[in-house]
């Protein structure tokens, strides 16, 4: 907001390659965004698609003349962009209905496991429930890797039992299943308009 004509890939872009991270989660991307913000970044990028993407190449078509037009209904992604090796990425189907919804990881390289989610935001009761079948599949593919689990999980206090909250804004939040003494404190960047949702940063040991 405010309305913009145009498309706001290259601003994305220009603010993600801006800011300093190792690994970006991301929600509710224009499909064909996530390897134009990875080049952009320096970084890899593993993608996966979620809801209103029928006759995706009409939406895009459109979006790309006047985002505005379409909104939200212009397709839909989550993407994790990593400034790094990827050893592997795996995703989950969480919901078909009312849209839907998935789960998706990477495995670093002596890291390990990243993984992100967009949890059903209306009711409350379906983005607990999508919140903690993410967070069983996590760790099911972490099989006891350390694990960093975060995203859009629609709860404003959400406790995950077995991980810590070690950022978050609104919404949006970011957990581990270290001690809470590996995390700094969390940031929440500057976006301007670029979103309604700001970004949350944390650094972790």
């Amino acid at each position: 907001m405010p309305p913009s004509g145009r498309s706001r890939l290259d601003d994305f872009a220009h603010a993600l390659a801006g800011w300093e991270w190792d690994v970006a989660l991301l929600q509710e991307v224009p499909p064909w965004w996530p390897p134009e913000l990875a080049a952009a970044a320096g970084a890899q990028h593993r993608a996966q698609l979620t809801s209103r993407n029928w006759l995706l190449p009409l939406r895009r078509l459109i979006s790309d003349r006047n985002p505005d037009i379409l909104k939200s209904n212009g397709g839909g992604a989550n993407a994790i962009l990593v400034r790094g090796g990827i050893d592997e990425h795996r995703a989950e189907r969480l919901r078909r209905r009312p849209e839907a919804r998935w789960v998706h990881g990477v495995r670093l390289p002596d890291v390990g496991w990243v993984v992100n989610v967009h949890s059903q935001n209306h009711p409350e009761q379906a983005a607990r429930a999508d919140t903690d079948r993410a967070v069983a599949i996590a760790r099911r593919w972490a099989g006891g890797a350390p694990l960093v689990f975060g995203g859009d999980v629609n709860l404003r206090h959400p406790e995950l039992p077995g991980l810590v909250r070690v950022a978050g804004n609104h919404v949006d939040h970011l957990f581990t299943d270290g001690p809470p003494a590996a995390a700094a404190t969390g940031d929440v960047l500057e976006r301007g308009p670029l979103s309604d949702h700001a970004p949350v940063a944390v650094t972790l040991a």
